[in-house]
């Protein structure tokens, strides 16, 4: 009996069995997480970090091979675009072929939206909780929020299986292929996707049980959040779109 309590009070903090079923029995694993007294998001944590770092590596050497044979990818809206900012893009990519832009920026890029993202998510979660009537603490926040990072992951692995299969860099992610102009609409669709909606639905099982949230609250709790983000990294990349076209040359 005390070996089964220690064992309750001390998980592995790297458990890869527990991956595949927080992917298939998520209710199952986060029943176990709010029975425990120590983090364990290492895991999650760690191997998102690995399946983005393949995603850098396949996508910087498709696009520099891609340079080197002179194929130079257009925007989805690029028929729309002045001469002007036509001018200023291509000349942005021909100063864009080291390898600090292809791989060192995009990949500390990614992880710093990974384990910040993450940070911010969970946090900003805990607090909604908390204010809907939840129990839980903010190690269960970030605890639930990297297992429910989990479909991502996979997103990462069928991206980079996809680019080599094709031998080109990803040009339109998530949804934002279904439309041709660029802007808001683009960078929402973008980062939507069924991989998404897995994130949602695990992040909404994850709160009501390790916050005892009525399942109302939670979803109420998790959409508004997920909005709220969707919304602002829609809008920094509608930004960054913009003054990369319009003001590089």
């Amino acid at each position: 009996m005390s070996e089964m309590m220690v064992e309750k009070q001390a998980p592995r903090r790297f458990d890869i069995t527990r991956v595949i079923a927080t992917l298939l029995r998520p209710r199952q694993a986060f029943e176990s997480a709010r029975e425990e007294t120590r983090s364990t998001w290492l895991t999650p944590m760690l191997l998102l970090s690995v399946t983005s770092l393949l995603v850098v590596l396949i996508s910087g050497y498709l696009k520099t091979r891609a340079a080197a044979m002179g194929e130079i990818p257009l925007p989805p809206d690029w028929q729309y675009w002045n001469p002007e900012m036509q001018n200023n893009y291509m000349q942005a990519h021909q100063l864009a072929q080291g390898k600090v832009f292809m791989y060192v920026i995009p990949l500390v890029s990614a992880w710093a939206g990974l384990w910040l993202g993450w940070l911010v998510l969970a946090g900003i979660l805990h607090l909604g909780s908390t204010l809907l009537g939840g129990r839980g603490s903010m190690q269960n926040a970030l605890t639930v929020t990297a297992w429910a990072y989990l479909p991502f992951a996979i997103r990462d692995v069928l991206r980079t299986a996809y680019m080599i299969s094709v031998g080109h860099a990803i040009l339109s992610p998530g949804l934002s292929g279904f439309i041709t102009t660029g802007g808001f609409t683009a960078q929402l669709l973008a980062f939507t996707d069924i991989f998404l909606l897995w994130n949602i639905l695990l992040l909404i099982i994850g709160f009501a049980i390790t916050d005892g949230l009525p399942r109302g609250k939670a979803i109420l709790d998790v959409l508004l959040v997920e909005l709220l983000l969707l919304a602002l990294q829609a809008g920094a990349g509608t930004m960054i779109a913009r003054l990369s076209g319009g003001v590089v040359g």
